[in-house]
């Protein structure tokens, strides 16, 4: 039994080795620089004002989409006019505001004027900018959540700090940015630690089958050494010793420091490629589904165009909730007025969903729902708001819970038993956001920092065993 362990534990440590020790140092990376996204602020900021002069209504911008079930409509300014974005659960489709007329985007002139327009917005230089492809797929817009706008736009800026911006053909608003700096540190990041280059990335399916089934090797190759790590320990008196010299001895002696962290981590890391395997996904059932999509009569829409725009919105979305329409004007990244069809306008503080608006929804999610809470900005299972600072609710029905962002309506996460220990063995494990050490920001830095490269040490020792093993495997044959 002894000799099986070793003999795995050796040959999974050789063919493996590589692969923890890029694990750790682009753990390290990607703590500090994330995978580029195009951040709400960052979105926000390179809107225009709207221009609201003939436009025609949401009911008829929604019949000229074509989406049946829509749920959600957005009205912004592109550089080429106004349009409305109409969402359902198929996907997107922009109209023109001033007709209805098909909105995609298919020029390379027009998505290039898109973009010097979003860039006046953030004050960035675009002076010398061009549309440099027109692809479903590169490395920085593989996830998933751009499915809904390929194929994209990529446009180079030319300005110093190397930023790139894409555009979707199916809306014409701007998705991504990222910079040259975010791309280099990714590189040595993301994209390694994921094992995310585009070829495999850009196929959901066969990426996920290979990064699960390697982590789950790479977990059962430290499971063994821990095993072997704790057998081989000798007592020489009162203290504990190591039988191996050199690096092997460094090997044993760093692996039984590190054994807690290493285990943990790699196991987490594992169940980040979970995907409903083991745990829930903590996505809403389709009963949910229905009840939460639910479109409305779009006809209500035509109440709220008595109550004027704000002269000063960048965005109005109008939206279905618990059968009713509602309209909010984003007026800066944290100021929207809102109103419900044949309601007063909210604004201020007031300016969002109520605690009987979301209880009235959630209470058709489950039985025995109780009344919704105020969500509080250190819940051991957050929920952020898309605006900063607006309020989240919780409603808890039995097991169930929901939070219901009251900004827009959105359901932010249903959490099961399930997803909450999941909550605790990935993401608290894997990214040490337990509570204590998330109010500790420079505390948790320094411990993943330390940790992993613990871990990159580790690493090196073993692969420098396994080289010398592999080479006189190799030289003895």
């Amino acid at each position: 039994m002894m000799s099986a362990i070793v003999l795995s534990h050796r040959w999974l440590g050789i063919a493996f080795c590589l692969l923890f020790a890029m694990w750790f140092a682009s753990g390290i990376v990607m703590h500090f620089v994330p995978f580029p996204s195009l951040t709400e602020a960052e979105r926000f900021a390179g809107l225009a004002p709207l221009d609201r002069g003939g436009t025609i209504s949401v009911v008829d911008a929604v019949a000229a989409s074509g989406i049946a079930d829509a749920t959600r409509v957005r009205l912004i300014q592109r550089s080429d006019g106004p349009v409305y974005v109409v969402s359902g659960s198929a996907g997107s489709r922009a109209v023109r505001a001033s007709d209805g007329g098909e909105a995609s985007v298919a020029s390379a002139d027009v998505a290039l004027t898109i973009v010097q327009a979003y860039s006046r917005q953030r004050g960035l230089d675009a002076l010398r900018g061009a549309i440099v492809a027109r692809s479903d797929y590169d490395q920085w817009s593989v996830p998933n959540g751009f499915d809904r706008h390929r194929p994209l736009f990529r446009a180079a800026l030319g300005d110093a700090a190397g930023t790139e911006v894409y555009v979707s053909s199916l809306t014409g608003e701007v998705v991504l940015d990222t910079t040259r700096s975010e791309r280099g540190w990714n590189w040595a990041g993301s994209v390694l630690h994921w094992i995310y280059p585009t070829v495999l990335r850009s196929s959901w399916a066969l990426w996920d089958r290979v990064v699960w089934t390697l982590s789950l090797l790479a977990l059962i190759a430290a499971l063994l050494g821990a095993v072997l790590g704790i057998v081989r320990v000798k007592m020489r008196g009162r203290q504990l010793s190591s039988p191996y010299r050199g690096w092997h001895a460094l090997h044993h002696i760093i692996g039984l420091v590190a054994t807690v962290f290493v285990l943990s981590w790699i196991f987490s890391g594992w169940l980040s490629m979970d995907h409903g395997r083991l745990f829930s996904r903590g996505q809403l059932t389709p009963a949910e589904a229905g009840v939460v999509d639910a479109g409305p009569d779009w006809r209500d829409a035509s109440s709220l165009a008595l109550q004027p725009i704000s002269p000063s919105a960048r965005e109005v979305e109008w939206f279905a909730f618990n059968g009713k329409v509602y309209r909010r004007d984003r007026i800066a990244l944290v100021q929207q007025t809102l109103i419900r069809a044949g309601d007063a306008p909210r604004d201020g503080q007031a300016a969002y969903l109520d605690m009987q608006e979301i209880g009235d929804l959630t209470a058709r999610l489950g039985a025995g729902c109780a009344a919704p809470f105020l969500l509080a900005g250190n819940d051991d299972y957050p929920a952020p708001s898309a605006i900063p600072g607006a309020p989240v609710y919780r409603t808890t029905c039995g097991a169930l819970w929901f939070d219901v962002d009251a900004a827009n309506g959105r359901v932010l996460q249903r959490l099961d038993p399930s997803r909450r220990v999941y909550r605790w063995l990935y993401s608290a494990l894997h990214t040490l956001d337990f509570p204590i050490l998330s109010a500790h920001a420079r505390l948790r830095d320094a411990l993943i920092v330390g940790l992993c490269t613990l871990g990159l040490m580790f690493s090196i020792t073993g692969i420098v065993i396994g080289w010398r093993r592999l080479r006189a495997s190799l030289a003895s044959a």
